[in-house]
């Protein structure tokens, strides 16, 4: 496929690698920001645009891979003269945001992605969405070259996964981030509590997170989670955390 990215940053890098990878040929990268358009282009070895105007017309897909936030703006300056299928890479947005081209759909890969970070795409299951059901089949042909994982779903379903990653990553990992900030204030080393979280992401894979609940709240320990609120009742966000998390534990027991 000739593939045409529009955005230059972790997603647009890291699919416009596997995509390389696969045999496909980028054929243009565009970015608002001519450096970063030039930078990614450099590296692909394909033009680079700042300019819509400029923007082919005759690729078979065009990947917007920007933040949630830039999508709205930029779907409403692309031409609509477009022969291929545009697609997004966004877990939160809807796909009928795109319904002013012929075809589209999304490509939306639940992961975490950084440009410094090797990612192996066969290990992610990508969630596939279509304008019509050739379109969606077209375009989980293209996921299953990546990963024989990828799934066809709706974007209410996509909007589910995105909200679970968010829950399973970004609040894990601020979690991660107050324990930190506590072994450190008593001189104490993060490394001691990284083997358990190891544990608890094995643990997972495997079993329904509740069937491998430990601690304090699913024991129905309650001098100890006092002992933990008064060992924090300098912190109270972190209080509120902790009361809010333990009793959504003790609910499930």
């Amino acid at each position: 496929m000739n593939i045409v990215i529009l955005g230059s940053g972790n997603a647009a890098t890291h699919f416009g690698q596997a995509f390389q990878l696969l045999g496909h040929q980028i054929v243009q990268i565009y970015s608002k920001t001519k450096a970063n358009a030039d930078a990614l282009a450099f590296a692909l070895q394909c033009p680079g645009i700042d300019d819509l105007s400029q923007l082919l017309r005759n690729a078979d897909l065009y990947l917007i891979a920007v933040s949630d936030q830039a999508i709205p703006r930029l779907v409403e300056t692309m031409t609509q003269d477009i022969n291929g299928i545009v697609v997004h890479c966004s877990g939160a947005t809807d796909m009928a945001i795109l319904n002013r081209f012929r075809n589209y759909g999304v490509i939306y890969p639940p992961q975490s992605l950084s440009k410094n970070k090797i990612v192996d795409f066969s290990l992610i299951p990508f969630c596939v969405e279509g304008s019509d059901t050739s379109i969606a089949n077209s375009l989980l042909q293209l996921a299953r070259t990546f990963s024989s994982r990828s799934i066809l779903c709706n974007s209410q379903q996509r909007l589910a996964i995105h909200l679970s990653s968010v829950m399973v990553n970004n609040f894990s990992n601020i979690l991660y981030q107050f324990a930190y900030e506590l072994l450190e204030e008593h001189n104490l080393s993060f490394d001691l509590v990284r083997p358990i979280i190891l544990e608890t992401a094995e643990k997972v894979q495997n079993h329904v997170p509740i069937t491998v609940q430990t601690g304090p709240a699913i024991r129905g320990d309650e001098a100890t989670q006092q002992k933990h609120l008064k060992f924090i009742s300098n912190k109270p966000d972190l209080q509120q955390i902790y009361q809010l998390l333990s009793h959504q534990i003790t609910k499930r027991k």
